[in-house]
C-alpha cells in the first residue's frame, strides 16, 4: 500500500480532482473509456477501470443531560468551526470500530457504538466526497477533553446549538435539525 501512495503522488495531477495519469499498478498512460454511461479511466495493459470512489467517514452522536450534544471545535481543517466528533475508516477498519477510536481520539470519551441514526453522502468539498455514517453512541468511560483534531469538546443543548455558520459541514447541519425536530415532537429515539 505505501508504494501504491508514493505512486500516486508522483504520477498523478491535482487540478480540481485527484486523477490518475498513469496506471498505478503497471505505469502504463491511462485513457478514458465510456462504462454505464460514465467516462472511466482504463488501463488497457492491466484491463482495469479505475473508479474514484468516495471515502467513508462515522461520526458519533451522544446526546446526554437534558437533551445536549456533544460537539468539537475543529482544528487543522475547519480550523474553529464545530461538528458531530468524526473521522475516516482506515483501510482494513470495520466501519463501528472505527466511529469508536475517532471518537476517542478526538473527545478523549469511550463509547459504545449503536444504531446507524443516518447515512449521508458529502459534497462540499468536490476534492474530497465523502460518505458518511451518523452512529448512536453510549458514554462507557473516559474524561471529556479535546483531543488530536480538536481545539474543544463542550455539550451543546439540542434546542439552542451552535449558529449554523459555525458548523463545519452542512451534512452535520442536517443531522443537527433532525435530531432537533426528535425533540421538538418528544420522540428522541433511544436505543
Amino acid at each position: 500500500m505505501y508504494h501504491y501512495l508514493i505512486f500516486c503522488k508522483l504520477f498523478c495531477s491535482r487540478v480540481a480532482f485527484m486523477t490518475f495519469k498513469f496506471c498505478p499498478f503497471c505505469g502504463n498512460p491511462l485513457h478514458l473509456v465510456v462504462e454505464d454511461k460514465r467516462q472511466r479511466l482504463y488501463c488497457d495493459n492491466c484491463h482495469v477501470f479505475h473508479y474514484k470512489n468516495p471515502a467513508v467517514g462515522v461520526a458519533v452522536i451522544l446526546i446526554e443531560q437534558d437533551n445536549k450534544l456533544l460537539l468539537v471545535k475543529r482544528s487543522g481543517s475547519y480550523q474553529g468551526m464545530w461538528c458531530i466528533p468524526c473521522g475516516y475508516v482506515e483501510w482494513d477498519e470495520d466501519v463501528r470500530k472505527a466511529a469508536k477510536r475517532e471518537f476517542n481520539e478526538e473527545t478523549g470519551l469511550d463509547v459504545d457504538i449503536g444504531p446507524v441514526f443516518t447515512v449521508l453522502s458529502n459534497f462540499h468539498d468536490l476534492s474530497k466526497q465523502t460518505v458518511g455514517i451518523w452512529f448512536w453512541g453510549k458514554r462507557t468511560g473516559g474524561t471529556l477533553t479535546a483531543g488530536s483534531d480538536a481545539d474543544e469538546a463542550r455539550f451543546f443543548p439540542l434546542n439552542n446549538l451552535t449558529d449554523q455558520n459555525q458548523m463545519a459541514f452542512p451534512t452535520d447541519i442536517i443531522v443537527c435539525n433532525q435530531l432537533k425536530q426528535y425533540v421538538k415532537s418528544n420522540c428522541l429515539p433511544a436505543w
